[in-house]
């Protein structure tokens, strides 16, 4: 037996309320559970009961064995003086409150249906293989599945808004210098990100505005600031950009990054380092105050105007410096595009529009039922184990399902936080 299952019990009153008693048989009515207290002290504030004759207000605390008081050293932490019940499976000590009066104590082992344990103990059986509700998640009815993946989402998306907000504040509260360094990080994808941004981090925002006007010199601060315009090629765009890099290294007194932690190997040419900064130096060169037609930018199909370019010739017929290869318009594709859109611009629009108190939750479900989903293994799994059942069939159609699964994996399976899950508590209820 866990604690924290306990908790779920006292939270959803899942046991035999009527008629309760004490364990010093004084009868028991629970008017209000409390709130759930996440953090150090009573593990429920503000709970109000009545004891016998009296109504209290105060705090309840569980333990899976009343004596957990003592192990715990509750007895000498005045936190714990204003508890007014404690919760336990089994009672095997009296607890004495700051008063020296036994504190009335609710035991549970024998109030708890075996089915309900039965069910808890099936849902975290140590013999599962990927997720604790993997042989039964198909079972559960689609309202309560969408209701559940629409909170994971924007539950994800608060998450996202944290970190913004953080990067927010090192950029002195610039928009336009938060979106450049989000941006620039989603652009090296998950094997470049870090690199992307440790390259947006060199150099102060300030010196992109100056210098977006001419291409010449974005290709030259990028490349150069990524370590990449260091050794001698003959190679005449690249000695423009060489010579180009020197005068701004002076200028703005830059120390450019080592070349070798932008990796290359394994992906496919369209992904390298250098195709990607090549396009982040058009967008930054063809749309100012890009910051600002996001803002504008309402669909899916206006964002993709909106990131509708293509690098320079040079990269046309380039993946590296100085070796040629087929023509190619190297655009961002709308996969890519969506992409920028699932990890860079709804959550920026979105913590944006929550500092302005103007979150539009429709709007946001909206553009994200548009975008396609992302393909990995989490959610392939996802969708063989909600495909069990020909009676509840449920297909990932779109970037929302493919983002709350993730969520839902990452914070809560992974965790076993099945019983703050909607799906854990559905199968534990049913």
């Amino acid at each position: 037996m866990k604690e924290d299952f306990l908790h779920y019990l006292w939270k959803y009153k899942l046991f035999a309320i009527k008629e309760l008693r004490t364990v010093q048989n004084t009868p028991l009515q629970i008017i209000k559970s409390g709130q759930h207290n996440f953090n150090s002290g009573p593990d429920f504030f503000n709970s109000k009961l009545k004891i016998g004759k009296e109504v209290w207000a105060g705090n309840v605390e569980i333990h899976v064995r009343s004596s957990d008081w003592y192990v715990h050293g509750h007895e000498s932490d005045v936190n714990y003086d204003n508890v007014i019940l404690h919760v336990v499976w089994t009672n095997d000590i009296e607890v004495f409150g700051c008063n020296n009066q036994v504190i009335p104590t609710l035991e549970l082992n024998k109030i708890v249906s075996n089915e309900l344990i039965k069910k808890y103990q099936k849902l975290f059986s140590k013999s599962v293989q990927w997720i604790n509700c993997e042989n039964d998640i198909h079972s559960i009815d689609k309202f309560t599945l969408n209701n559940w993946l629409e909170r994971l989402y924007f539950e994800r998306l608060e998450q996202k808004s944290i970190e913004i907000q953080q990067l927010l504040k090192t950029c002195t509260n610039d928009w336009e210098a938060t979106l450049f360094k989000l941006l620039t990080k989603n652009f090296g994808l998950k094997v470049n990100a870090e690199s992307f941004l440790n390259l947006a981090n060199s150099m102060d925002f300030k010196i992109v505005r100056k210098e977006q006007d001419n291409l010449n010199k974005l290709e030259a601060l990028f490349f150069g600031q990524a370590g990449m315009l260091i050794k001698e090629i003959e190679d005449g765009y690249y000695i423009i950009l060489q010579k180009e890099y020197k005068y701004l290294q002076r200028k703005y007194d830059l120390t450019p990054l080592n070349k070798g932690q932008f990796q290359f190997f394994r992906l496919r040419p369209s992904n390298f380092p250098t195709i990607r900064l090549s396009q982040l130096s058009k967008l930054y060169f063809a749309k100012s105050s890009l910051f600002a037609k996001i803002l504008k930018a309402k669909s899916k199909d206006d964002f993709y105007e909106v990131f509708d370019i293509e690098p320079s010739e040079y990269w046309q017929r380039h993946y590296n410096f100085s070796s040629v290869s087929s023509k190619r318009t190297n655009k961002l594709t709308k996969s890519f595009i969506d992409l920028l859109l699932i990890n860079t611009i709804i959550p920026i629009k979105f913590t944006y529009y929550r500092e302005m108190g103007e979150v539009d939750a429709v709007y946001f479900l909206n553009l994200i039922y548009q975008i396609q989903p992302e393909k990995n293994n989490i959610i392939k799994k996802y969708e063989s184990l909600l495909q069990n059942s020909l009676e509840n069939t449920f297909s990932i159609k779109n970037a929302f399902h493919s983002q709350s699964f993730l969520q839902l994996k990452n914070e809560y399976c992974n965790l076993n936080k099945c019983l703050s899950c909607a799906i854990g508590n559905s199968l534990l209820k049913d």
